[in-house]
Order: C-alpha cells, then sequence, then structure tokens
C-alpha cells in the first residue's frame, strides 16, 4: 500500500469558512479538483477560488431548502472507494463516479445555536447536521484511500505536509484526522444528545491533555482530561502531579469565595490557613500564622497582585505551588529562583461546570457545585445576645472558609483570619478540640474569636469546647433536634449564634 497518497480531487463543504481560502489556494498550487455545496461554492468563488458544484456529481439542485445536500450514492461511493479494490474500480469507472482524496467538512453550528437561543426550538433542530457528520464518518472509515479534516485547526499542518510531499499526505497522517473526525462526531452527537435527554442520560466526551508520573501513591497510574488549562497556566516548574492538580482546584475554588486581597494555604484539600488583609502581604502573614508547620509544602493561592515584599516572604519557605491571577516580570524571576517549585496562573471564577462529577463502584454520581454563598441579610439569629458588626465580619469569613474544610469541619476566625481549623473528623466536638489545639499550638490571641461549624451541632458539647477557647459568636445551619439545648447554651455564655438553615458538607 502506498504510504502516501496524492490529492487530487477534494470535496468542501463548510458551515463555518475560516481558513478555507488559504487551504484552497495551497491545494490549488498542485491542480487539485474541488467541488463544494452552494454556500461554500459561492465564498470561495467570491474570494478568487474556483470551484465545482456537487451538483455536476448527483446532478440534483440541493433539496428541502437545503436539508439534502451530499446525502448522494455517488457522493458516498466517491469518499468510501477503495482504490486498490478491483471491484470497486469497476463499479465507479461503469457510473464514471471519480473518487475524491479529500473532504473537507464542518457541523452546522449546533452547540452555538443552542447556547445563543435555548428556547427557539426550530432554529435548534434545524442545526442538527446530518450530511456533515455522514460525510466525515464515512472518509474517516476510508482514512486509507482519502484524507479528512473536520477543523480549521488541521489546516496549516496539513498545508505544510502538502508542501513538503509536492501535493501528498502521510498515511500517518491520514489516520490521525481520521481519529480526530471520529472524535468530532462523537461530541457532535453528545451535544444533541444531551440536548434531548438532560439528564436521564449522561454523555461526557473528554480528551486527555497529560500524563501524569502517578496517581495519589507511586503505585497508581493517572491522567489529566478535559480543559484543566483552560482555567490554569503553569509558567514554571517541574511538572504536575495528581496531588497538585486536586490541591490547586480546591484552592481556586475557596479563593475564589473570598474578597480581595485574601490569601488561602491548601494542604491535602483542606486550608491550614485563610485570611484577608489591607494587602496580600498581610493576608499571606495571617493565613501562614495559622498553621505555619502545617503549611511547609503546602499550596498558596491569592486572588490579587502581589508585591515584592510577599513574594520574598513566599520564599522564606518550602511551597509545592504558588497560585496567582497575575504576576509582574520581576516577581515571576524572584519566585523562579526555586527550580521545582510549580508558579501558576488562574483565571477567577473560570469554570464552565456547573455540575460536579465523582465515580463509585459502577456508576457516577453527580451535583450541582456547592456556589450558594451568605450575607448578613440571609441569616438568623438565635440568640439574646446580637453579634457586633466586627463579629458578623468574622462569622461570613468563617462560614466561607468552612464551605471548604472536610467535614465535620469546625473553623475559628478572628479579624477575618483562620486561627484554628479541624476537619474531618468522625465527630464534630473531635474537631473542634483540634481546631483549639491547633489554636492553642500556635499561640493565637482566641480571646473574642467566632468560630464556624458546617452542619449543625448535635450537642452542646462541640458549642462548650468553643466557648472554652474563648468564642463569642458562633454560625452553623441549625436543623438539630437539640438546636434549643445548644441555644440555651449560648445563652447561658452571653455568647451570639446565627443559623444560616444550609449545610456545607464536604465529603
Amino acid at each position: 500500500m502506498n504510504d502516501k497518497l496524492k490529492i487530487k480531487r477534494a470535496l468542501i463543504s463548510l458551515s463555518e469558512k475560516e481558513g478555507i481560502v488559504e487551504l484552497c489556494t495551497a491545494l490549488n498550487k498542485f491542480d487539485v479538483e474541488i467541488f463544494s455545496s452552494e454556500g461554500t461554492k459561492k465564498f470561495l468563488e467570491t474570494n478568487g477560488v474556483p470551484t465545482k458544484s456537487i451538483s455536476e456529481i448527483t446532478e440534483l439542485p440541493a433539496l428541502l431548502g437545503g436539508r439534502v445536500k451530499t446525502l448522494h450514492p455517488f457522493i458516498h461511493a466517491a469518499i468510501l472507494a477503495d482504490k486498490n479494490s478491483i471491484q470497486h474500480t469497476k463499479e465507479l469507472h461503469e457510473r464514471d463516479i471519480q473518487p475524491f482524496d479529500l473532504v473537507v467538512v464542518n457541523f452546522y453550528p449546533f452547540e452555538k445555536v443552542l447556547k445563543e437561543n435555548s428556547t427557539n426550538e426550530s432554529d435548534i433542530i434545524e442545526n442538527i447536521d446530518i450530511g456533515g457528520p455522514t460525510m466525515i464518518r464515512s472518509a474517516a472509515k476510508n482514512f486509507q484511500n482519502i484524507a479528512v479534516l473536520s477543523s480549521k485547526e488541521q489546516y496549516p499542518s496539513f498545508i505544510e505536509e502538502l508542501n513538503t510531499y509536492n501535493g501528498a499526505i502521510l498515511r500517518e497522517t491520514r489516520k490521525k484526522l481520521a481519529s480526530s473526525a471520529f472524535q468530532k462526531i462523537v461530541e457532535y452527537d453528545i451535544a444533541i444528545s444531551n440536548y434531548f435527554n438532560g439528564e436521564e442520560v449522561l454523555n461526557f466526551s473528554s480528551k486527555k491533555v497529560l500524563s501524569l508520573r502517578y496517581g495519589e501513591n507511586p503505585h497508581q497510574s493517572a491522567e489529566l482530561y478535559g480543559n484543566f488549562f483552560e482555567s490554569f497556566q503553569q509558567i514554571h516548574g517541574k511538572e504536575l502531579s495528581y496531588n497538585n492538580i486536586l490541591d490547586i482546584n480546591a484552592a481556586a475554588d475557596l479563593i475564589d469565595d473570598l474578597d480581595e486581597n485574601s490569601c488561602v494555604i491548601m494542604k491535602h484539600n483542606n486550608p491550614c490557613g485563610a485570611a484577608t488583609g489591607i494587602n496580600c502581604f498581610e493576608a499571606y502573614s495571617k493565613a501562614l500564622n495559622c498553621d505555619p508547620i502545617s503549611a511547609f509544602g503546602g499550596i498558596v493561592v491569592f486572588n490579587s497582585e502581589i508585591d515584592i515584599d510577599t513574594a520574598k516572604k513566599l520564599n522564606e519557605i518550602f511551597l509545592e505551588v504558588i497560585i496567582l491571577p497575575t504576576i509582574s516580570a520581576e516577581i515571576r524571576d524572584l519566585l523562579s529562583s526555586k527550580k521545582d517549585r510549580r508558579i501558576i496562573l488562574y483565571k477567577k471564577k473560570q469554570n464552565n461546570s456547573k455540575k460536579e462529577y465523582r465515580s463509585v463502584r459502577g456508576g457516577t454520581l453527580i451535583q450541582s457545585r456547592n456556589e450558594l454563598l451568605y450575607d448578613r441579610t440571609n441569616l438568623k439569629i438565635v440568640t439574646e445576645k446580637n453579634p457586633s458588626e466586627e463579629e458578623m465580619d468574622d462569622l461570613l469569613f468563617a462560614w466561607r472558609i468552612v464551605k471548604h474544610v472536610k467535614s465535620n469541619a469546625i473553623v475559628y476566625v478572628k479579624n477575618k483570619s483562620t486561627i484554628g481549623i479541624g476537619a474531618g473528623q468522625m465527630s464534630r466536638v473531635d474537631s473542634a478540640k483540634i481546631a483549639k489545639m491547633k489554636a492553642n499550638q500556635f499561640k493565637h490571641d482566641t480571646k473574642n474569636c467566632v468560630v464556624a461549624s458546617d452542619a449543625f451541632f448535635p450537642f452542646a458539647d462541640g458549642l462548650e469546647e468553643a466557648i472554652s477557647v474563648g468564642a463569642t459568636g458562633v454560625i452553623q445551619p441549625g436543623g438539630s433536634v437539640r438546636d434549643q439545648e445548644v441555644i440555651d447554651a449560648a445563652n447561658k455564655n452571653n455568647i451570639s449564634m446565627v443559623f444560616t438553615n444550609i449545610r456545607h458538607f464536604k465529603h
């Protein structure tokens, strides 16, 4: 079998025509005969590209208002013919059909129309392409005899190969183009299926973008799929690990919930420090002070541009990853002095999916993302004492942090800075004890702090731990059968308590 396929005859039918004039100009250099559908033909001729109508092959005009143009046996015989088959060659000759060597097709913009005009069913249905996917599937199946271009991004390299091999395309290239074509069909059909089936059927297609050294542990393999790098750009450091990616994602989710000039330090998908300051230096200093031991080897994220003093302070300890919304050349040079440290730029609130997916044995769990936050107008004060303005600011800050701590979660906060975090315990009172232990370990002034709990206190014991620390305000969902017992304990100790009526479990 000849490895190189000389391109002599091409079929072009496009909805999006960007880049096609350049491709056809390259084809013309090698005297390629071009056939096209009427819309594409008009566009090409307007741009000085000679082309023939596919009606010369079908001997029919477009039918049904354009719904039927390329759905014809002569078109598909010219695409599907095996040029090494005596039988195929004989049949083509008997019917005066010339085989194609190249098919260039993209689809009606179904997803674009759906996004821009989701209520107009007629327009949506009309933008379900039939002929395009059919031609692409035929050409991809027959890649040994024909090349298929299904995306404008493929044009430049295709032109380069044409020029390299005097108008011919390698078999290896044709097979790669076929693979891409089948993937395009899958993605297109998934979008249509999802429109019709909604949540009744789970369809998704995701391309591998990175092979990772290993997973959570060295004996586990791992890969990254999807559009992660649309939100994050690595600009320095060694390759990202599986655990790095999990922590980067968790850090970005948390920082996006905080006000400007905030900093979060993540470790194993939990914050070990978080703060909002008058500037990034203060925010980082406060976040680091929460638990400087756990911060070692952690991931630090900011939501505002840092200055040179902050960068110098970041260099004082070992950090796996630093995540920034933007960076100056001077600070990039300074932070890059640690050659293995990863530096990541991220786009705030860059997440196209409103769903979260988690695999389970034999299936997939799906839930909507936890994007609910509260301001003070949504809260219910349930104690005799009302929180002060300063306490309420801290309570709301604590509530934003506890949302991102693994359950059971307890967070102590003072002056918009965490001073003790208890995470992932089987009982809430143990989380409260751990948060208290952390606060005491690093000699934080816990007098007049506040405490947040991601779910209700089932008993008063967890609240009593917070009271013993010096907390004067509590924020929690409420909803326990013993709520009154917990409220009574708060009133007895003259502290304020607010209910959110919403839970923030994170498993």
